[in-house]
């Protein structure tokens, strides 16, 4: 039942308090009509008692507490799917910003969805590739996984996001692929980067975004990523689509959790978020998989920038906790030129050895993938001791290492963000770079793949 209210007592930040309320639920979406006749729109964050607080979305400011009335809806915030929004931009909110015509839902959705339920999960298991080969070849990306990126400020995330938008695909098959993008509290200039670039592209195509610029309300920001996985899961599980969902950037959105909560007065966590943080993002994060008996599936990208490079840092920290594995990206790459400056060292995919291997990716991907990683940190290994005490004091082996760990970052990292490689590609880059090491240092690959891949009389056998 709908109810007007005219008991407006307190305004704080985005915040406002109506008494005398009476039965109004948490979360219920709330319209607010200003006394010059604007409408804004906001929900139920608390009720005490006969007392609601209300955080409104636009903002409150010009909210005269005498002249404003409140309207509670008694439906919590809900957005209208179908699956013409393939193609399109919409706002925070799920309004579309692109002059294009009103989209007609096929159904209303509340957006704060739910976890699936882990009985009902489908093991992750079916390769997806992004075209990248330090993902693709050492952090492999599985569909239903939950694999986010660790940037800095100032790293090109935005650019690697941009990349594996345009060119993730599922190998081998004709499933209807799709790309959920949703950003949180980027600049304009940000925001035209990617529209112009999946427009240019053709990437549009095939993907939703929703947009939430730095000026908008914190609030709104709070709401971005419930959107954009309320339309991942109707094309995931009403239309049988395989949806991969970019969030950027996550620290931007648990800034605002933070600063709504210190409106509100909450006694504040690490570093002033509030002790809620883990659950708000589980309540995101676990919102992809694959579900038994159902078609499609949803794969998380969430991308954060790390305060200071600090991975230990609430965000990073628990966002770890509660993802499959991370990959890095590295300020000393950056530095390098190199693109995307992915480090692979530190990065890891729980669940890669569940997509690869012969059938999915290649009979020799586990083996060359161990090989390389061990490779090239001996190489980092050879590299500190040779500044230390001069080339002269390493072995031939471990010369051949620092080698290998030049050419991987030369020729595997740096393949720019406008090169889709195939992995058939990277894993034929991955062998070339092998041959820089002695056979006898290849104890990770099984003999009878070194013989068909190197050949005989390939590579060094000292």
């Amino acid at each position: 039942m709908i109810k007007d209210y005219n008991s407006v007592t307190e305004v704080v930040g985005p915040l406002m308090a109506v008494e005398g309320v009476e039965g109004v639920k948490y979360d219920e979406l709330v319209e607010i009509e200003l006394q010059n006749g604007e409408k804004r729109r906001g929900r139920v964050v608390e009720i005490d008692h006969d007392v609601a607080m209300v955080q409104v979305f636009e903002g409150t400011k010009g909210i005269n507490l005498q002249e404003t009335t409140v309207r509670f809806l008694g439906r919590p915030l809900e957005l209208g799917v179908s699956e013409d929004m393939i193609g399109r931009v919409f706002d925070g909110l799920g309004r579309p910003i692109d002059n294009g015509p009103k989209i007609i839902p096929e159904d209303k959705v509340d957006i704060n969805g739910s976890s699936i339920n882990p009985v009902s999960r489908d093991y992750p298991s079916e390769f997806i590739e992004t075209g990248v080969s330090t993902i693709d070849g050492l952090n492999t990306l599985v569909r239903g996984q939950k694999l986010p990126i660790f940037s800095g400020s100032g790293l090109p995330h935005n650019k690697l996001a941009a990349q594996i938008a345009r060119q993730a695909k599922v190998l081998g098959k004709d499933d209807k692929f799709a790309v959920v993008f949703a950003a949180m509290g980027i600049t304009f200039e940000e925001a035209q980067y990617f529209i112009g670039d999946f427009n240019k592209t053709g990437a549009i195509d095939r993907a939703v975004l929703f947009m939430n610029l730095a000026d908008d309300p914190a609030i709104e920001r709070l709401s971005t990523p419930k959107m954009a996985l309320t339309c991942a899961e109707f094309l995931a599980f009403e239309k049988g689509m395989h949806v991969l969902v970019i969030m950027t950037d996550m620290t931007n959105y648990a800034e605002a959790l933070r600063e709504v909560s210190a409106a509100r007065k909450e006694v504040p966590g690490r570093r002033g978020y509030p002790g809620y943080l883990y659950t708000d993002l589980a309540t995101l994060y676990e919102r992809a998989g694959k579900i038994v008996g159902r078609e499609g599936s949803i794969t998380q990208i969430p991308i954060l920038t790390m305060p200071e490079d600090d991975i230990t840092h609430p965000i990073p920290d628990l966002t770890g906790y509660i993802t499959e594995g991370q990959i890095i990206l590295s300020r000393e790459l950056y530095k390098k030129g190199y693109e995307p400056p992915i480090n692979a060292i530190p990065s890891l995919s729980r669940l890669k050895d569940k997509g690869i291997g012969k059938g999915k990716t290649r009979e020799d991907h586990a083996d060359t993938m161990n090989q390389i990683y061990a490779g090239y940190a001996s190489g980092l290994d050879a590299k500190q001791l040779s500044a230390i005490l001069g080339e002269s004091a390493l072995s031939d082996a471990d010369k051949a290492f620092a080698k290998f760990a030049e050419r991987f970052e030369r020729e595997y990292v740096d393949q720019g963000y406008y090169t889709d490689r195939s992995i058939e590609e990277t894993l034929n880059i991955g062998w070339d770079l092998l041959k820089e090491i002695p056979r006898t240092e290849l104890k990770r690959i099984k003999d009878e793949l070194i013989d068909k891949y190197l050949g005989n009389g390939e590579g060094t056998d000292e």
